[in-house]
């Protein structure tokens, strides 16, 4: 179990002592996105030791929000992935995310990004009101490194999903220059003069991405600061 203990009868307590130690949220976070190998954790936090991580994980398998499981032939290796308990902490995920943009610039040098954790991100800006029915792909860079998605909107909402599927447009940016455009603080034709991107496709559909999320929204319910 965790050695961290708050002396309170509080369930926000319960739930600081399973998700408050140093490194943990970052875990879930990691296996959010899917099952992990020991040595995939490690890769993606850096600056972690492996005799932390080990702590870490046997705390959260002790509590029953992480388990360890096999992949099948050819693979044949150990995983970690969360339980049905600990997958139900993404809403709450989802906020902290949606808190923590604001925080987010500008960047500390030499922290490190993975391309791969945009679908965290842009699931919490994305909106869960009807919008247009498209599908527009994004392609976010972070150096020699991306990841592809693919951003669908319905009835229901938007959803991102891994993958360039169907998408007659799709817009290949780095991450803060996918924030200014869903923003609508750029525009897509600004960010492709300016170097910052590049759209293959339909412009068209691509112009139409800043209405699947509610990025600019809440900028402008934002208060001013005096």
């Amino acid at each position: 179990m965790s050695n961290l203990h708050y002396p309170q009868f509080c369930a926000l307590a319960r739930a600081a002592e399973i998700i408050g130690e140093r490194w943990t949220l970052l875990i879930i976070r990691e296996l959010l996105l899917g099952p992990k190998r020991f040595g995939d954790l490690l890769d993606h936090l850096d600056g972690m030791s492996p005799t932390l991580l080990t702590t870490r994980l046997t705390a959260l398998i002790e509590c029953n929000v992480v388990r360890r499981t096999a992949l099948p032939p050819p693979a044949n290796a150990q995983v970690y992935e969360l339980t049905e308990i600990g997958r139900e902490i993404q809403p709450a995920i989802r906020e902290l995310i949606r808190w923590g943009g604001r925080f987010l610039f500008p960047p500390v040098p030499g922290d490190m990004f993975e391309p791969d954790w945009v679908l965290l991100g842009l699931d919490a800006i994305a909106k869960r009101s009807p919008v247009p029915e498209i599908r527009v792909g994004l392609v976010v860079t972070h150096g020699r490194k991306s990841a592809g998605f693919t951003v669908a909107g319905s009835g229901v909402g938007t959803a991102i999903e891994r993958g360039i599927t169907d998408c007659k447009g799709t817009l290949e940016a780095p991450f803060d220059a996918v924030l200014q455009i869903v923003g609508t603080s750029v525009s897509v034709q600004d960010a492709i003069d300016a170097k910052r991107a590049s759209v293959s496709g339909s412009m068209a559909l691509v112009r139409k991405l800043p209405l699947l999320f509610d990025l600019a929204e809440r900028r402008r319910m934002t208060p001013a600061a005096n």
